[in-house]
């Protein structure tokens, strides 16, 4: 009869056990894994970071011979020539300005696509 007696006390005190967060918040998020980072040699960045560089430059100098190109380009025409690529310069400015404006107000999207 006292067996009896304490295994019913036992069985009382394991109902009282506080639900934890982790059994609680388990169907409300998901659980993030993080992902290993591997790091490299350092050889291996530091070239990565010279043919960057090396890439920047090449782009910059590119720009630069355009550019120098197209003023070239100009400077060798006649002054009624230069004259009429001015113009043909402004009205394509204005044109895009205008198809711009209008494709921007229809919506968001093709706003971005004319920046």
């Amino acid at each position: 009869m006292i067996f009896s007696f304490s295994a019913a006390l036992c069985k009382a005190q394991s109902f009282d056990k506080p639900v934890t967060k982790l059994t609680r918040n388990v169907s409300k998020k998901t659980v993030k894994q993080k992902k290993d980072r591997y790091y490299g040699p350092k050889s291996v960045k530091r070239t990565q970071k010279k043919q960057a560089a090396n890439d920047r430059r090449l782009k910059k100098d590119y720009e630069d011979f355009v550019k120098s190109n197209q003023q070239r380009s100009i400077e060798i025409q006649t002054p009624e020539v230069k004259e009429r690529m001015k113009q043909n310069f402004r009205n394509a400015d204005a044109s895009y300005k205008a198809k711009k404006k209008h494709n921007s107000g229809r919506t968001k999207n093709a706003g971005k696509k004319y920046r």
